[in-house]
């Protein structure tokens, strides 16, 4: 079965640019296997992802085998599908881009641990982290600060200088006072730090829509509208202990239409050129962020790294040459497009229960895990894809609803699903595309102890998190002594 990328209609040159129809779609997942029989649309799985009878098998492994020796829930991730990936994107920014490629940056939020970070560092990508704690997993697997670029809008003086103390390259500052936190703590170790300006360019874009603003209320960056990035920028430039790089964004995430970054990279490089008349100086490096999509469901278009790059990189050129500037190094983030797709979900069914209502019934399938490893339905009403991955039904479907175990309500995993009206204690459910934001925002709600992250490759599987367990949970209590009552 092959990996079939959807290529979104934005990035399409602009002449050609149509509605993509779901016919279209369709003819791509043909591609793949027979979409009539495939519980999952080839395009929504891992690259080497398939169903085998009935049965989800990936790089070679059943689902079966795999929650045999594994146990469940357990998140699945297709190693050479995260390599492939990771350099497809490092591949179209330095063939865009040339000489002015600069970072293909793997964003650590999506999903990061030593052995990913190992992953992303062979392939030659760089890593962005956001916290200390993400800096401290590359750094324990060995990853060069010189490729690191560090974010978050509330570094602590902690993080900050450890950041400096290790050699990351750049620090993305995103208020005047983490510029005086930077330039105090670099100087107080004879050091010039790096850093970049986090700017809001009033474009805010998720899905195929974005929303053009004059003024931004959001947390993030500096604004140009308002004139807080030219007050910014010149606080960095009079602070002897940093030298400034150049001006980041990030606009959005799940974007599948590129208007919004062409609008975004527009206004940016306008800002670029007030610069230059303010300062006499051009800046060196452009960072456009990440929030590239990516298939959760069949129907959902997906995008095409060497298309997507390339048309970004177009735009940054023919922006630059209107306003007379030389073309920065140009310099990228995604995180999501990469992880996201690699990875599935396995649960062991636990309870089934049908529910009258109003208008016929629904079946509430209870699996072993819930929003404790995928809170992104509770917290952004997101969808997947789910399948039976264990066996063959011959049954009709029935309107279904797959829950977690929590005591929560709102611990829905699939709020609206078709699923076999057979389904029963012990089958396996999976549910694809849960690299990002999955482990990573994963939590102990009700004393849950996190699933492991298995790699599979050629037929061989390995832990590269390890489960959880309540021994882990007890470790952080501290016991008081209570002196007893005589």
């Amino acid at each position: 079965m092959h990996f079939t990328q959807v290529a979104s209609p934005s990035a399409m040159p602009r002449d050609k640019l149509s509605p993509m129809p779901l016919t279209y779609l369709v003819s791509l997942h043909r591609s793949g296997c027979d979409v009539m029989k495939a519980p999952i649309a080839t395009h929504v799985l891992p690259a080497h992802a398939s169903f085998d009878s009935g049965e989800l098998v990936i790089a070679g492994i059943s689902a079966t085998e795999l929650a045999k020796k594994f146990g469940t829930p357990a998140f699945i991730i297709d190693e050479g599908d995260f390599n492939a990936r990771a350099r497809a994107f490092n591949t179209a920014l330095k063939n865009a881009m040339g000489d002015r490629a600069g970072h293909c940056y793997y964003a650590a939020k999506a999903f990061i641990s030593v052995e990913v970070a190992k992953w992303v560092n062979a392939a030659g990508l760089s890593l962005d982290v956001c916290t200390g704690g993400e800096l401290e997993v590359a750094l324990a697997a060995g990853f060069p600060p010189s490729r690191i670029e560090f974010h978050g809008n509330n570094k602590s003086v902690q993080e900050i200088s450890r950041a400096i103390d290790v050699g990351v390259s750049h620090i993305v500052a995103d208020s005047e006072i983490e510029i005086e936190r930077i330039n105090e703590i670099a100087g107080k170790r004879g050091v010039k730090q790096k850093i970049l300006i986090r700017i809001t360019p009033g474009v805010e874009a998720h899905t195929h829509q974005y929303i053009a603003t004059a003024h931004e209320d959001v947390k993030f960056g500096f604004s140009i509208a308002s004139g807080a990035a030219m007050k910014a920028l010149s606080l960095a430039k009079s602070s002897a202990n940093i030298e400034v790089a150049g001006v980041h964004f990030h606009i959005g995430s799940q974007i599948t239409g590129l208007e919004g970054f062409d609008l975004a990279i527009a206004r940016t490089i306008e800002f670029l050129a007030e610069v230059k008349q303010e300062i006499s100086e051009e800046l060196a490096e452009l960072v456009i962020g990440g929030g590239f999509a990516i298939a959760y469901l069949d129907t959902d278009q997906t995008i095409d790294a060497k298309q997507v790059i390339e048309h970004l990189a177009g735009i940054v050129k023919e922006e630059c040459a209107k306003a007379g500037l030389a073309v920065p190094l140009l310099s990228i983030e995604p995180g999501r497009a990469i992880v996201g797709p690699t990875t599935v979900t396995l649960y062991e069914v636990g309870t089934v229960k049908s529910v009258e209502l109003e208008q016929g019934s629904r079946n509430y399938i209870a699996v072993d895990g819930g929003m404790s490893d995928n809170i992104r339905t509770s917290l952004y009403d997101a969808q997947y894809s789910v399948a039976l991955a264990n066996r063959i039904s011959t049954s009709s479907t029935r309107a279904s609803r797959v829950v977690g175990k929590h005591c929560e309500s709102g611990d829905i995993i699939i709020r609206d699903c078709e699923l076999p009206a057979d389904i029963q204690p012990g089958d396996l459910l999976v549910t694809p595309a849960t690299g990002a934001y999955g482990r990573s925002m994963a939590s102990n709600y009700n004393h849950l102890p996190r699933p492991p992250v298995i790699a599979v490759r050629d037929g061989r599987a390995r832990v590269i998190v390890r489960r959880e367990n309540y021994s882990d949970l007890l470790s952080l209590e501290v016991a008081s002594e209570v002196a007893s009552e005589e």
